[in-house]
């Protein structure tokens, strides 16, 4: 397939698919399968928002057969691209992957997969979930998991870290999976790499009390005093009788989008209280910008956090709390410098909301109405890429909404709902852009419907599109509310479906965009 006119990033570039497919650009071949399965887990063209379901190995054809065609270490390097800068919806597609990969016949793949472990497995919940996979797929076999190649990619994983970023890990996440640092420290015979190491393997393996009797009155490192000191810290709080003193330990600490997760908790528990101290210093970190930037937080994660939080109430109601003024206008503010955060993708958009039906259902799994999860996707869209158009369809009737970055989010959603409503057909906006002679990589269609009525097929529309602009045009169908999609499966790589929304889903476009699945 060749690129398109509009640029893509230099590290997209290296892991397009534009040489599968053979002579078809738009086939679905098994490496776009399995690029799918590394994304979101599976094969199909259907994305399904908040699916977090255990990766199987009938969901892994295309996988099987590259490894079975002697591709395995083409598949590593894609497990090891899509488990960077947060490529991948979930990383669970992956560790399968690599699982499979590190007990397969052929040596060499062995020896990637197990070379590529410390890459891919970035944290402790990782590495668990990569020995799980690796039990799972050897049960009904005679021999077990634990050869010298996994003792001695797990021990490589634990000594070629820095001291203190390991203690870090390694008390945050303890155990998952049913395994535990003292199961894989055991099972490796790990050797420490440096006394620092030494200190930390001793603490898992044997407690506090014997780090304490072996290092109290030794002549340490300096790099060894620091792991103490981090280690007494952790046991103080481990150990507090005063829950509130643990949480406000945990507040100064805890990543800002951890912290986003449990500002209703906060607030019922009294860590956050209107005008104190703990509020003031949570909002101030909320509006920075340098705190946003440095963690990455994306608008569409403040927006779900923020409509969380005003519900004043968890999902299953057992904890309440009143939403805090201060907090919400910290909220409002970084959502809005929040953008900054958002890499374009360098592609074409058209960006159509449905309005057929009234926008006033929530999206499964949020607490955010399909109208103002339609504009805060069009104002990314909008506000990121330099050539995006925003449109409002309905039974024959299509709009140009302008979406200027001084745009609220209350105004952009009240822009989008101006026509009246009717039936649906999702060819309109494609069909626009190909009469008035706009060229577009990617078409995103947002809808209420779970179910669409077309007057003339979308997929046949994209096609003409193709055909008349000369454009590899994309074509992204997302059902705000849908909990399933009605097609058949669509043999055209360049077609998408997205069962609700998430921030996975922002994901996906992406990669769809840049050719990356």
């Amino acid at each position: 397939m060749e690129p398109s006119e509009s640029t893509t990033t230099s590290a997209a570039s290296n892991h397009t698919l534009n040489s599968t497919g053979g002579g078809c650009p738009w086939e679905v071949s098994d490496k776009a399968k399995l690029c799918r399965f590394l994304c979101y887990g599976s094969e199909k063209y259907i994305y399904t928002a908040r699916d977090e379901g255990h990766v199987r190995m009938d969901s892994a054809e295309a996988l099987l057969s590259l490894l079975q065609e002697g591709r395995g270490a083409e598949v590593v390097e894609e497990v090891k691209w899509f488990s960077q800068d947060e490529r991948a919806v979930r990383l669970g597609p992956s560790l399968f992957a690599l699982a499979l990969c590190s007990q397969h016949s052929e040596l060499k793949t062995r020896q990637v997969a197990f070379k590529a472990l410390r890459e891919v497995c970035r944290d402790p919940a990782h590495l668990f979930s990569f020995i799980q996979y690796k039990k799972e797929l050897k049960e009904g076999m005679k021999c077990g998991i634990w050869g010298r190649a996994l003792r001695k990619a797990v021990s490589d994983w634990y000594n070629e870290q820095d001291a203190m970023s390991l203690a870090a890990a390694v008390t945050k996440c303890k155990q998952k999976e049913g395994w535990s640092h003292h199961d894989l420290l055991r099972l490796s015979h790990i050797k420490p790499a440096n006394e620092a190491i030494a200190l930390i393997i001793k603490y898992l393996t044997k407690g506090w009390k014997e780090v304490q009797v072996a290092y109290t009155d030794k002549e340490n490192s300096e790099e060894v005093v620091k792991v103490l000191s981090y280690l007494e810290v952790v046991e103080k709080v481990k150990h507090s009788c005063d829950e509130t003193e643990v949480w406000r330990a945990l507040l100064k600490e805890m990543p800002l989008e951890s912290v986003l997760r449990i500002l209703g908790r906060m607030t019922s528990n009294k860590i956050l209280e209107p005008g104190s101290s703990e509020t003031q210093a949570l909002c101030d970190r909320i509006e920075s910008e340098s705190a946003l930037k440095k963690a990455k937080i994306h608008p569409f994660t403040i927006l779900l956090s923020s409509e969380n939080y005003k519900r004043g109430q968890g999902y299953q109601g057992k904890i309440k709390w009143e939403p805090d003024s201060s907090i919400l206008r910290a909220m409002d503010l970084a959502f809005y410098k929040s953008f900054m955060n958002v890499e374009p993708v360098g592609k074409r958009f058209v960006v159509a909301v449905d309005v057929s039906t009234s926008l006033s259902s929530v999206v499964p799994g949020t607490s955010i109405s399909t109208a103002v999860a339609a504009a805060a996707i069009t104002m990314i869209f909008a506000r990121t890429e330099t050539d995006t158009h925003v449109l409002a369809y309905s039974e024959g009737d299509l709009v140009p909404i302008s979406v200027s970055a001084d745009m609220s989010l209350a105004q952009t959603t009240v822009e989008l709902v101006k026509i009246p409503g009717g039936t649906t057909d999702c060819s309109l906006p494609i069909t626009w852009a190909t009469e008035n002679d706009k060229t577009v990589d990617v078409f995103i269609i947002l809808t209420n419907n779970p179910l669409w009525t077309f007057t003339a097929s979308p997929v046949e529309s994209l096609k003409k599109h193709r055909q008349k602009s000369g454009a590899n045009s994309k074509l992204v169908m997302c059902g705000l509310t849908s909990i399933g999609h009605p097609n058949a499966e669509m043999e055209d790589r360049g077609l998408l479906c997205i069962c609700g929304f998430d921030l996975g889903a922002l994901s996906v476009i992406r990669n769809l965009g840049q050719d990356m699945i």
